[in-house]
């Protein structure tokens, strides 16, 4: 029984939402908020207590794109968990393409590098205990709506998901949105491999759709920032996208629902909304075990 989740990017948008669903679950005793700035994630905090009028939250200070944070986080947290949701994500910043200390692009690190070196400290000092909860992204399969192509992979080698990490794939853009598909696709299979080598752990990569009231887009550009939301809202009236409640769910119904199998990739069948689809049905490279294998050990080349 889950009874204790630790989400990142717990202070806005999906992370505090969900957090909120959590805790009007039955047996939910503890949910750790990962958050980066201590204020903003006390204030977090309050609010919670009072939506939910339990006094169930504690802080976990924790930056995903930064691994020493990363990595004291695990040391500091005071007991095991049932479940983590790796939700912390978004387009890496205004330097989103530059490399860091570990020779990744920022927004490699914040949406893949970081949650990869979480997931294996929490498992080697026995702190994750039932399912680990990936935020996957229909920009994975490429989003025609949003102007999003498929990842373009030519070999699906160890050496071409380094060149992901690195940002060498994609050249120097000023896109964010560019990266953001095929590192989103190399994060589905690295949990697939992850659930094949822990399977006492559940491990799920649920997309929460395209949602309004998210703060993915607020380290683009502001044209592009503008463009983006505007579309969003847009789509909401015609149908095309929901709300963030219904994103949260889909991690709620992802941890809680045990018919969404390990190392599976659920996203919207069609589009950005809707019901959920297996993607690896639809999309058959994302079952590949060898392609798997291949982004969990680029993920490892980065990992010192």
């Amino acid at each position: 029984m889950i009874k204790s989740v630790l989400i990142t990017g717990a202070n806005a948008g999906l992370g505090k939402e969900a957090a909120r669903q959590l805790a009007q679950q039955p047996g939910i005793e503890k949910i750790y908020l990962g958050c980066r700035n201590r204020d903003k994630a006390r204030l977090v905090q309050s609010e919670l207590e009072k939506l939910s009028g339990k006094r169930i939250f504690e802080i976990v200070l924790i930056d995903v794109s930064n691994l020493d944070s990363v990595r004291n986080a695990v040391a500091q947290l005071p007991a095991c968990i049932d479940a983590l949701i790796m939700n912390a994500g978004g387009t890496g910043g205004k330097h989103f393409n530059e490399k860091n200390s570990e020779g990744v692009t920022q927004i490699f690190a914040v949406n893949l590098l970081g949650h990869a070196v979480l997931t294996e400290e929490l498992l080697k000092a026995n702190k994750l205990k039932y399912v680990a909860l990936y935020a996957g992204s229909e920009a994975a399969r490429g989003v025609k709506e949003m102007g999003m192509k498929r990842p373009d992979l030519k070999t699906s080698s160890i050496e071409e998901f380094v060149s992901i990490g690195d940002g060498s794939f994609y050249g120097d853009t000023h896109d964010a949105t560019i990266p953001y598909g095929p590192i989103k696709y190399m994060a589905a299979l690295w949990i697939s491999s992850m659930a094949r080598k822990h399977p006492k752990i559940r491990f799920i990569t649920m997309s929460p759709g395209a949602t309004t009231g998210t703060e993915g887009f607020n380290t683009l550009s502001p044209l592009k920032q503008f463009f983006m939301k505007s579309m969003m809202q847009a789509m909401l009236l015609l149908g095309k996208v929901h709300r963030v409640e219904t994103g949260a769910q889909r991690y709620i119904d992802g941890l809680f629902n045990d018919t969404y199998k390990s190392g599976s990739f659920y996203a919207s069948q069609k589009g950005l909304t809707g019901p959920l689809g297996e993607q690896g049905l639809i999309f058959a490279d994302i079952n590949n075990e060898n392609f798997q294998d291949n982004a969990y050990q680029a993920i490892q080349r980065f990992i010192k």
